[in-house]
């Protein structure tokens, strides 16, 4: 009996084990791209957008896509309104901005079009010299995302 549980548990363990997308942070980020340049991810959420959960929970399942983003990016995962910790991001320092029990960081301000309230999820690649080459508000499915980051590394 233990073995068919032992035989089952190893079949079905890799249909709930996801890859993982690496994560780093911005004062990471400096060294990262002095050792080895590499385009950026900057994917802006919150803790209670819903859509930011289910969407990086959809971009895990493809392992492709996953495998892609660890290779040839580096990925920030950043949460927009929980993040107390000055940052520090091309040449300028960003502070959170607070408004009582809540606020939010100055750099998701910065990053968004909507200066008043962000959009989330919100996306931001950037070339390996920190240039914007994609800004995408809303959810990106993962076959979409797969495709244009393809398109950035076959540029």
């Amino acid at each position: 009996m233990k073995r068919i549980i032992i035989i089952l548990f190893l079949m079905l363990v890799p249909y709930f084990c996801l890859s993982q997308i690496k994560k780093g942070t911005f004062s990471d980020l400096s060294s990262q791209q002095k050792e080895n340049p590499k385009p950026i991810i900057i994917h802006v959420y919150t803790n209670w957008c819903p859509v930011c959960k289910i969407e990086f929970f959809q971009l895990n399942k493809d392992k492709d896509l996953v495998q892609m983003m660890n290779e040839n990016f580096y990925f920030i995962n950043f949460e927009a309104e929980e993040t107390r910790d000055a940052i520090y991001f091309q040449g300028k320092e960003f502070s959170y901005l607070s408004n009582g029990n809540s606020g939010i960081h100055e750099l998701a301000l910065a990053l968004s079009k909507n200066k008043d309230q962000p959009v989330y999820p919100l996306w931001i690649i950037l070339d390996k010299n920190q240039n914007l080459i994609e800004y995408h508000e809303g959810q990106f499915k993962a076959k979409d995302l797969k495709a244009r980051l393809s398109n950035i590394l076959n540029d």
